[in-house]
């Protein structure tokens, strides 16, 4: 098993900055990738950023790209996502989870372990 935990929400102004830590624990030696989704009131499961274990291949959602990086610590056993330029549309849940697949990066259904969740709100 695998234990995520975010942390670093809260309330932030537009155009404002915020960095989301999310620290795994348990077997994470099987991980092969990590991500982070966000979910808005009656709205889906958005994909917001991937990262494989070794660093070297990162994805990103359309509607973050430029303004958002993920990146890992693998001697913390820490993901963070930075938000900057945050925009009212951006307020959301933001979950941290883990695969055990090489790929899918961008997918929900190919993480298997996901943390409980931080909400993130723009106010405008």
């Amino acid at each position: 098993q695998v234990q995520l935990v975010e942390s670093g929400g809260g309330t932030v102004q537009t155009g404002g900055s915020l960095r989301l830590p999310c620290a795994a624990s348990g077997r994470t030696v099987f991980i092969r990738g990590l991500g982070w989704f966000r979910q808005a009131p009656g709205k889906e499961r958005e994909f917001v950023a991937a990262i494989s274990r070794s660093g070297s291949i990162i994805s990103y959602g359309d509607s973050v790209k430029v303004r958002f990086t993920i990146s890992g610590d693998n001697a913390k056993n820490t993901l963070y996502l930075q938000m900057n330029m945050v925009k009212p549309e951006d307020t959301a849940v933001y979950y941290c989870a883990a695969r055990t697949t090489v790929l899918g990066g961008s997918s929900s259904t190919s993480y298997a372990y996901w943390g409980q969740g931080t909400q993130v709100t723009v106010a405008s």
